[in-house]
Formats: structure tokens, sequence, C-alpha cells
């Protein structure tokens, strides 16, 4: 085994204990739209809410990383460029991680000035990890992608997939460095700070999500090397064309042009599709030419994954970014509703599809297929699908009683914590989030007692002789 894929099973093991943090936390904010005083002048709920949406940032990303230093050297058949760099920053990633959850636990906020940016908390929602934590991301991306780049110049040679991961390196890196400025004048900050949260996270992280599910295919399924990189080049099309004009629905409310109602409304929806049909046609094609999965939890969570993607992002996306509907929902757990959906369906699912296929490719694991990935499996998406239900209806609640009756008045609101529909959908979101917490922990539990292939081989021998 390569060294950089030693590397992205340990990105990958990193990425499985942020998961299990970002549930931790996702669980105890939940509890307090069900009990408002829980933890009252010791732990308060955006503190938990940042771990939350912050962890979800991390583990993906760490997902990612693991998942193409897994496959890169397989691509073009050497060592990875630079490999000693990048394990360095793998331990220096995980200890900055390590400091900036600390801070987040036991300071939690600090006075308004530049230190406290510095060092505690940037104040600007979904990127409120400290500047230096911020520029340790920059230095790990930049180095990843001087990996990526570095290797292919080294072998003279590239392929379809990985001439679209390297184009998508630039927005990648350099639509983070959008983490940093201060504009003062909050709209002009909305502005630009949606190029980081959507053009990052949806644009560029579904290109980079659709490079990593081609190789799965290709390697889970043997699916044909043209059909993929057809649909990934079709997904590229449809992110240049609809990705950055979608960012339009993120511009009704805050002062902008009124013709982003059109352009917003009408691009949204688009992204999810070219990886569903990449899935599907590679599927299909491997089914049409009697090709077999081996590893059936990989292949189940990549289906999970499309398909997910294709309803969360796609479906749920649609229904309240039409400017008629947002006007009402913006801002509701109607959003929290899409957001949990399109997270889980779009990436989530694919860095399990990719760590299940990493450990069994490695070659020192069997066992892989067990029942507890059937029960983790089901939980966890039996647990996603109750959540997002539960936020949906509590949400629609809000948008009909709150905003179009209510006037979105401060009475409304509160009087909305009343009603029965959103108290019944908290407790519900909160039951199914446990249910969901009780998946992850039988997903490690699966992880953990896959045993090392001599161990089984040995085993195996031992029986054949008894």
């Amino acid at each position: 085994m390569y060294r950089s894929q030693r590397l992205g099973l340990k990105y990958l093991t990193a990425s499985t204990v942020m998961f299990g943090a970002m549930v931790a936390f996702g669980v105890l904010s939940s509890i307090y739209f069900i009990w408002p005083g829980f933890l009252l002048n010791v732990f308060n709920f955006n503190s938990a809410k940042i771990i939350h949406i912050d962890g979800l940032v991390i583990w993906l990303l760490m997902g990612f990383l693991g998942a193409i230093y897994w496959f890169l050297p397989q691509e073009l058949e050497r060592e990875v460029e630079g490999i000693a760099l990048a394990e360095i920053l793998f331990w220096v990633f995980c200890a900055a991680v390590a400091v900036v959850v600390v801070v987040f636990l036991f300071v939690q906020y600090g006075s308004a000035t530049e230190s406290s940016m510095w060092f505690i908390n940037q104040g600007r929602k979904y990127v409120e990890a400290p500047r230096w934590a911020a520029l340790g991301i920059v230095a790990v991306m930049g180095v990843f992608a001087y990996n990526v780049l570095g290797t292919a110049v080294k072998a003279r040679k590239s392929t379809g997939i990985l001439t679209v991961l390297m184009f998508d390196l630039i927005p990648l890196v350099v639509l983070y460095l959008d983490a940093f400025p201060e504009i003062r004048n909050m709209s002009q900050d909305l502005f630009w700070w949606w190029w980081l949260v959507h053009l990052w996270v949806e644009a560029t992280w579904e290109v980079l999500i659709g490079c990593i599910m081609a190789w799965t295919l290709i390697h889970l399924v043997g699916a044909s090397r043209r059909v993929v990189e057809s649909w990934l080049y079709v997904e590229v099309a449809l992110v240049l064309g609809t990705g950055i004009l979608g960012l339009g629905h993120h511009y009704f409310w805050i002062g902008t042009p009124r013709y982003w109602f059109a352009i917003g409304g009408f691009f949204s929806a688009l992204e999810p599709l070219p990886l569903l049909g990449m899935v599907v046609h590679a599927v299909y094609d491997a089914g049409s030419n009697h090709l077999r999965a081996a590893n059936r939890p990989a292949f189940y969570w990549t289906l999970a994954e499309a398909f997910g993607n294709f309803i969360g992002g796609g479906v749920w996306g649609f229904m309240m970014t039409l400017p008629q509907i947002n006007l009402y929902s913006h801002g509701t757990q109607w959003t929290a509703s899409h957001g949990h959906f399109a997270f889980w369906g779009a990436y989530g699912c694919g860095v399990i599809a990719v760590l299940y296929l990493a450990l069994e490719k490695s070659g020192e694991y069997d066992g892989l297929d067990g029942r507890a990935w059937k029960w983790s499996f089901a939980l966890l998406n039996i647990g996603m699908l109750g959540m997002v239900g539960a936020l949906l209806v509590a949400g629609m609640d809000q948008a009909c009683y709150e905003r179009a009756i209510g006037g979105s008045t401060w009475g409304a609101f509160l009087a909305m914590q009343g009603r029965p529909w959103f108290i019944e959908g908290m407790w519900t979101r909160f039951a199914f989030g446990l249910l969901f917490a009780c998946g992850y922990a039988i997903l490690v539990y699966d992880l953990l007692a896959a045993r090392p292939r001599e161990a089984a081989v040995s085993e195996s021998i031992a029986a054949a002789g008894q």
C-alpha cells in the first residue's frame, strides 16, 4: 500500500471521529429547543450549534482529503508528491481542530477586539474558527493542491477525472480566502460571505464529490471510465452554468437587485442531477455487463449518496428556493430540514462509502459484510429521514403561522414556540436524533470489529483443519 493511502486511511479515521463529535453536539443542540434553560450559564446553545455545524464542515473535508489521498496513487500508479509534508500537516490539522474545539467549549466568546478574532471566534456564521485556525486550513489545502498537481506533473499524465479535480482545486483554495475580510456593511458582508458558504460548499464540493464518486464506481463495480467521466463533464458544465447562478437564492433579502429573484429561483435545483445520472448509469452499465459489487456496504452507501443528493439537495432545495416561498420559509426549521438532508445525501453517505471501500481494498481487513453495517445503514438513514420530516413539519408551521399570518413579528415568533406542531416537531427531531446517534455508534462498532485479514485467514485455515 502507498504511503498516501495510509494517510488517506488516517484522514478517514479522523473524519469518523469528527462525525461523532458533530452528532453529539447536534443532539445537544436539539435539547435546547425542548428545554430552553438547559445548561443555563454553563454552555449556551450558540456554542453547541457552532461546534455542530463547524464539525460538519471539518468531518466532510477530512473525508474528502482521505478519499483523494487513497485514490490518487492508484490513478497515476505512483506515490503522491510531497507526501512527507502532507503527513506532518495531517497531525497539525488534527491538533488545530482539537484546540479550536477546546476554545469553543471553555472560552466560547471574547470581547469585540482583534485578538478575539485571532484566537477565539471570528464571529461570522459557519466560519467561526479563529483566524489562526483558518490560516491553518488554507495551509492544509495549499499542500493538498501541491500534492495533486505535483504528482500529475511528475507522472506526466492525467485522466479526465484528475483533470476536473485539478481545475476544481483553484476555487477550493481561493474561495476559502473569503473567510478573512472584515466588512462592516452587513449587506456587503453577506453578499461575499455567500460566495464561501454557497460556492465553496455547494458548487466546489459538488465537483469534488463527483470526482470521488467517479473513482468509487470504477473501483467498486468496475464502471466504465467513459461513462463516469462523461457525467462528470456534465456536472462541471451544470455547476458552471447553474451553481454560480444558483447562488442568487441567497441574495433575495439582503438588498441586492430584483433580477436575482428570477435567476436564483430558476437555477438553484439543477446541480445534483449529473451525480444521480452518473451513479444510475454506472450501476446499469455494470449490471448489463454482469458485474457485481463485492463490497455491499460501500455499494449501498453509494446508492444512498446519489439519491440522497438528488432528493435532499435538489427536491428539498427547490421546494423552498423560489422567492415566493422563500419569503416565508427563510430562516425557519424548513431551512434546517433542507440543510440536514442535503449535506447527508450529497456528502456524508459518499464519505462512508469510500471508508468501507478503502478498508476492503487496503487488503488488511475482512468481515466487512456482517450484520452490523445493515443496522447502521438503516438507523442512520431512518434517523436522518425522521429528523428531516420533523423539521419540515415544524418549519412549514412556522412559515404559515409565524411568517404569513403573524407577519414575522417578535410576538409571532414567541407565540410560535408554544404551537403544538412546533413542539411535537422538536421532540420528534430529538428522538430521531438519538436514533441517528445509535446508528453512528453501530457504524463505529462495525468498523472496529473488522478483523485484520491475516487473522481471518488463520481462523479459516484452523477451522478447515478441524
